[in-house]
C-alpha cells in the first residue's frame, strides 16, 4: 500500500518552499518619494537613507538638483539633530519656468548630523524637502545622493535610472512629473523610487513577488492534486 502524507503537512511543506522563493526585501539604497508628480504644482520629496554598512554611522546626505530643469524654490524640514544647508548657483543659461525666468537655482542641499545624531547601522533617517514648481510634464528629475559615512566613506547613489532595464547597481533617486487628470505626458513617467517603508512596492519588486507567489500557488496545488491521487490509490 503506498504511503500517505498527512494533508496539513504537505501543505506546510508545500508553503515553505514557496517562501523560499519569494524574493528578500529590495536593497536599501537611498530613494526619493515625492507626494505629487503632477507638472507646475508643488509638491514635498521625502529622502529616506539607510545605513547599509555593518560598521559605520550616516554623518552626512547631499542631495544634487537639477539645474538644466531647476527648482525654483527649494524649503527643508527641520529634522532634529540635523542641520540642513541649501547652496544655490548659476544657471547654464535663463530659464523659463511657468512664465518666471531664472538665472539662479537652488544646485545642492546637504544634512549633516550633529555629534550623537548619526544614522547608526540597521537604521534610517527620512529628510523631506518642498520643492516646486515642478517642471513640464515627461521631465525626468535624477537626484543625484551622495551618503558620507563615520570611517570616511562616501556612496555616490548617481547612476540614471534605465528606461526598462533592471535597476542600475547604485541608482540615484528619480521620479518623472506627470500632467494633471485632465491629461497625460507622452513620456511613460519612471517610477518614482520607493522603500520598504512605504506600502506600494516597486514596479520591479512587485512584479517578482507575484510571480514568485504564483509559483508557490503552483507548487501548493500539485502537491494538493498528489495527495489527492495517493488517497484515491488508497481507497482502491
Amino acid at each position: 500500500m503506498p504511503s500517505r502524507i498527512p494533508t496539513r503537512a504537505t501543505l506546510a511543506l508545500a508553503a515553505a518552499a514557496a517562501l523560499t522563493l519569494l524574493p528578500t526585501a529590495a536593497q536599501a539604497h537611498v530613494r526619493v518619494v515625492p507626494e505629487s508628480t503632477t507638472a507646475g504644482g508643488w509638491t514635498v520629496l521625502t529622502f529616506r537613507v539607510p545605513t547599509e554598512s555593518d560598521t559605520a554611522s550616516t554623518t552626512s546626505v547631499t542631495v544634487d538638483l537639477p539645474l538644466g530643469t531647476p527648482l525654483a524654490h527649494v524649503a527643508t524640514k527641520q529634522v532634529p539633530g540635523w542641520t540642513a544647508t541649501v547652496v544655490e548657483a548659476d544657471l547654464p543659461e535663463p530659464v523659463d519656468l511657468h512664465g518666471t525666468t531664472l538665472t539662479r537655482a537652488p544646485a545642492h542641499v546637504t544634512w549633516t548630523a550633529d555629534p550623537g545624531s548619526e544614522i547608526a547601522p540597521g537604521e534610517f533617517q527620512e529628510f523631506a524637502l518642498q520643492v516646486g514648481p515642478l517642471p513640464d510634464a515627461g521631465t525626468a528629475l535624477v537626484l543625484p545622493a551622495h551618503q558620507s559615512y563615520s570611517d570616511g566613506t562616501v556612496v555616490d547613489w548617481d547612476d540614471a535610472p534605465v528606461a526598462g532595464g533592471e535597476e542600475p547597481e547604485s541608482p540615484a533617486p528619480a521620479f518623472t512629473t506627470t500632467a494633471d487628470e485632465e491629461g497625460a505626458p507622452d513620456v511613460a513617467p519612471v517610477a518614482a523610487t520607493t522603500s520598504e517603508a512605504h506600502p506600494a512596492a516597486e514596479p520591479d519588486d512587485l512584479g517578482r513577488v507575484l510571480g514568485a507567489a504564483g509559483l508557490g500557488l503552483g507548487i501548493v496545488a500539485l502537491v494538493v492534486a498528489l495527495v489527492a491521487a495517493r488517497r484515491r490509490g488508497s481507497a482502491a
